[in-house]
């Protein structure tokens, strides 16, 4: 049987954007932790917030939760994640 891929994308036509300017360190940074609420997201999350903070030295960790994973984050959630002027955002997936 074949592999078939399929482009989690529409097919909506974007213009090419350069990616965001990498970090060139953790240490002392605020990281922005967003749980997707995906089964088991959570458990992730808990873990990478001790990875960053006892291997990175991240300074602080906001973490935020979106209301279903089936719908892009709701304004209210990015508004907070722009509040709290955090250098870095990670967007967890989890099953």
């Amino acid at each position: 049987m074949p592999t078939i891929l399929i482009n989690p994308f529409d097919e909506s036509r974007r213009e090419p954007r350069l990616p965001a300017p990498r970090l060139d360190r953790l240490a002392g940074k605020k990281i922005g932790l967003l749980d997707i609420s995906k089964p088991g997201g959570n458990f992730f999350l808990d873990h990478l917030e001790r990875l960053l903070k006892d291997r990175f030295a991240v300074a602080e960790i906001v973490r935020l939760t979106k209301p279903t994973f089936t719908k892009p984050a709701p304004d209210k959630v990015i508004d907070s994640l722009l509040q709290a002027r955090c250098d870095a955002v990670i967007e967890a997936l989890a099953d």
